[in-house]
């Protein structure tokens, strides 16, 4: 049997898997040991939930919406709606359906008949790069050498140049910031620019040159020494054992981040899949609990150079919050930034805490999590209709 070619080598898409579940799987069952031991009841429960969760029926996701401007490996989808566009930017750490989770769950399609036209950043997914062995981004609607010679072709009709991808070479969270202005320059007209997560992060450093609107930040980090020295010594630890196989490779597995994330509330982490296996499979809530869950377990990995950067300059040594990030050959400073902003910022988020705020003029404190701001029974009242009625007063001045 002839084995694969590494020179035709592509990481497979996360939404391919045969077998749903949480990633990385063995973390997973070591947290539910521990959290369980002594208490073979409670085990048995956590296991029939994450059973039940595997093997839960999905609805088919959302059609992704057409694509209208490129920038390297970026590209820009426009969900319509009138008014003056608004660019969302998701992070690089999990997909960005975030923003259009489900039908009838969705801050994009819903802000579209609202007087806005969104359109979401969409950062594709890593691929093997022929003969190198190291990881870049291919386009988000295809994989392989082919499709990111296409991205970078100058003579695609009404898309953005952008900066190239460069063979064998990662990028770092900057120079994916940096692919954010060549994307907002092919709208034609200021847009408003709106970060979740580290997107925010981004968002504000690519805000610095940008000809934009507004800025909106939901849930984002600046300030990294406001995660704490615990939190921050954890980090550091999991990137020292994670980092020397993730340099050869070019890539930062999402199970290295994912199991950043569970280390935070490993008890909630488990209570989850205890509670879903007490609901109705049927009900509104079993199938939100999967629509997030997949996506959560679902995203790409990271270039190297950008978890490098994530790690070390941005958790460990605080370069936003110390005025020492650059972006496109801007000191990234808030204090700085000359349009309206706002910023959500939530008491409740154990992912990005409140400390680590860019502490924008305009802020709001909001009681959900770091994920239910966007999708919880709560975020159309707290985020969703505040968003909007900002976004419609200033296209209104």
């Amino acid at each position: 049997m002839n084995e694969p070619s590494i020179e035709s080598a592509t990481l497979a898409s996360p939404h391919a898997a045969a077998q749903h579940g949480p990633r990385p799987l063995p973390l997973f069952l070591d947290l539910l040991a521990s959290q369980t031991e002594g208490d073979p009841v409670r085990r048995a429960a956590v296991l029939a939930g994450l059973r039940a969760y595997q093997v839960a029926e999905r609805a088919p996701r959302p059609a992704d919406m057409p694509v209208v401007a490129r920038a390297g490996r970026a590209v820009l989808r426009d969900y319509g709606g009138d008014g003056p566009p608004a660019v969302f930017v998701p992070s690089l750490i999990n997909p960005p359906f975030i923003l259009d989770l489900a039908e009838g769950n969705s801050l994009l399609r819903w802000l579209s008949g609202q007087g806005v036209r969104p359109l979401l950043v969409d950062w594709g997914e890593p691929q093997i790069l022929p003969g190198t062995g190291r990881g870049t981004i291919g386009a988000a609607d295809g994989g392989g050498v082919g499709a990111l010679a296409n991205l970078l072709d100058p003579s695609t009709p009404r898309f953005a140049s952008g900066p190239p991808s460069r063979s064998g070479e990662d990028l770092d969270v900057a120079a994916h910031a940096e692919l954010l202005l060549p994307l907002l320059d092919s709208l034609g007209e200021p847009a408003h620019l709106v970060g979740y997560c580290l997107g925010g992060t981004m968002a504000l450093g690519a805000a610095m040159s940008a000809r934009i609107r507004s800025l909106t930040l939901i849930a984002s980090p600046w300030h990294f020494a406001g995660f704490g020295p615990a939190a921050r010594d954890d980090i550091a630890a999991l990137w020292q054992a994670a980092r020397p196989s993730a340099q050869p490779m070019g890539l930062v597995p999402i199970e290295v981040l994912q199991s950043g994330f569970w280390r935070l509330d490993p008890a909630r982490t488990i209570a989850k899949y205890e509670a879903f296996g007490r609901l109705d499979p049927a009900s509104d809530a079993a199938r939100a609990f999967v629509a997030l869950e997949d996506w959560a377990n679902a995203g790409a990995a990271l270039p190297y150079a950008a978890g490098r950067e994530l790690f070390e300059d941005f958790i460990a040594a605080d370069v936003t919050g110390r005025g020492a990030w650059r972006v496109g050959g801007e000191v990234a400073d808030p204090a700085k930034l000359r349009v309206p902003t706002l910023e959500f910022v939530s008491l409740n988020d154990r992912i990005v805490p409140a400390a680590s705020s860019a502490r924008l003029q305009n802020g709001r404190t909001l009681g959900l999590g770091h994920v239910g701001m966007i999708v919880g029974s709560r975020a159309r009242e707290q985020l969703w209709e505040p968003l909007a009625a900002m976004l419609s007063q200033l296209q209104q001045n």
